[in-house]
């Protein structure tokens, strides 16, 4: 069974890629843009060290 709503996501995200020539460097500039351009707040987080498990 299809999730209509899953399959627009997908069929949008495509025809944007498309669009840059499926360029991850120029998609990524694009929603860049978009995003400084929406007047929301960007929070930028730092990145989390990941430790290594110690076993017993």
């Amino acid at each position: 069974m299809r999730d209509p709503i899953v399959e627009s996501v997908r069929e949008a995200r495509a025809e944007h890629a498309k669009k840059f020539n499926y360029n991850l460097h120029e998609i990524c500039e694009d929603l860049r843009s978009k995003q400084k351009g929406c007047g929301h707040e960007v929070v930028s987080l730092p990145p989390k060290r990941i430790t290594k498990a110690t076993g017993s």
